[in-house]
């Protein structure tokens, strides 16, 4: 496929865009679309080249460098305002809404409070307008995206979505990747966990609050949420903590954890069931900044949003509509390497045999536990935050 592009309309790109949707029918019939549908919300659909995570000529294909979870420093992305603010209208929604959410608990053993800050987080509570038209942003992402081939997918279901008249064009609104609706689903969660809760006989995500909070509570279960579970608890970490443990699969139970030295916040006293569940460790600022202890339910919250910042903001704003207090240890980062920085780390890791996951620019819980084994071997300070001195380091190779 060629694609042509200048400041004018790119022609033979649109022709062969155009041709591609048409290619598509098929698949789209085999689901159930009617032709009239395909012709109507196909006719005159042009591609968006500004969208994030396309492969295009001149673009480098690292995904979405754009994305605030991966940009920004802890306390830039959960700002005590915002998260102060949100946990305030959680609370007035949980008393607005208390039959459908204490309804949705019993049924789905999800709590009240993660549902909503889901909804807090993705919408604003479905104050945020949501940007972009869904049809045309799957189809893009079917056409040049990095993940074709789940896009494709994602466009046949939108198309299905606007068949069945769930949602009109003009209202079905999403993301730069294609979520849409109060709580953010692909076309294709639509189909996984939407739930009629309210009972109209259709799935609405995208107006009805007891539809949408039913369909993120459904989801998490079905991502294997299970009820009477905390997400984390923010623990001190010892001196001597290593933080190269910070990994999903260095897993033990909570109460091998706090003989190991980590102690629970403000006196938290933790029960026997309680310290008897696997946690893994979490430092998201390396050594410094709050540690936590995780759940398994940190990692389903992480399945919505594969984000650690994502889960802590949901999680701390979930807590934050029963207690007013923010985390005990605060934010120390200040400033956060660009994404062609941590690339060149990770390039670097991954020669060295310390790194074996993709190359993104983002300074996750693998690469921030490479980072530390390779300051164990480099002779210098270990604390699992990619610094420009680390940087210095690889680059005299170190």
């Amino acid at each position: 496929m060629t694609i042509a592009f200048g400041a004018s309309p790119a022609r033979a790109a649109d022709a062969a865009f155009t041709q591609f949707i048409a290619s598509l029918w098929p698949e789209a019939q085999a689901a159930g679309v009617s032709r009239e549908t395909f012709d109507r919300e196909t006719r005159g659909l042009e591609p968006d080249y500004k969208l994030p995570d396309l492969i295009l000529p001149g673009r480098p294909a690292t995904g979405a460098p754009s994305q605030a979870e991966f940009v920004q420093v802890p306390q830039d992305y959960i700002k005590e305002a915002s998260i102060a603010r949100l946990a305030g209208e959680g609370q007035r929604l949980m008393q607005k809404h208390r039959a459908a959410l204490d309804q949705i608990e019993k049924q789905f053993g999800v709590p009240a409070t993660i549902v909503l800050a889901i909804w807090g987080r993705e919408t604003d509570y479905g104050r945020y307008s949501l940007p972009y038209d869904t049809l045309r942003v799957v189809a893009t992402q079917a056409y040049v995206g990095r993940r074709k081939d789940q896009y494709r997918g994602e466009f046949i279901l939108a198309l299905k979505i606007l068949g069945e008249g769930a949602v009109t064009r003009k209202e079905f609104r999403s993301s730069w990747a294609g979520a849409t609706g109060l709580t953010q689903f692909l076309p294709s969660e639509y189909y996984k966990h939407g739930v009629d809760f309210d009972g109209d006989g259709k799935i609405d995500i995208w107006h009805s609050v007891p539809d949408a909070l039913a369909s993120a509570a459904k989801q998490l279960v079905n991502k294997g949420w299970q009820p009477g579970l905390r997400w984390a608890y923010e623990v001190r970490a010892p001196d001597n903590v290593d933080c190269t443990m910070g990994v999903p699969e260095v897993q033990k139970p909570i109460g091998e954890w706090l003989r190991a030295g980590f102690v629970p916040v403000r006196g938290l006293k933790l029960s026997a069931s309680e310290q008897a569940q696997p946690a893994s460790l979490l430092q998201v600022e390396g050594i410094y900044g709050p540690s936590f202890l995780t759940t398994k339910n940190y990692f389903v919250i992480k399945e919505y949003n594969f984000s650690d910042l994502y889960v802590l903001f949901v999680g701390h704003l979930a807590d934050r509509m029963t207690s007013p207090q923010p985390f005990a240890t605060p934010w120390s980062a200040s400033t956060q390497l660009r994404t062609a920085s941590v690339e060149a780390m990770q390039r670097h890791l991954t020669r060295i045999g310390l790194y074996k996951d993709k190359l993104d620019g983002k300074a996750g819980m693998l690469t921030r536990s490479a980072l530390g084994a390779y300051q164990k071997s480099a002779g210098l300070k270990v604390d699992c935050w990619p610094s420009e001195a680390v940087l210095r380091a690889m680059s005299a190779g170190r």
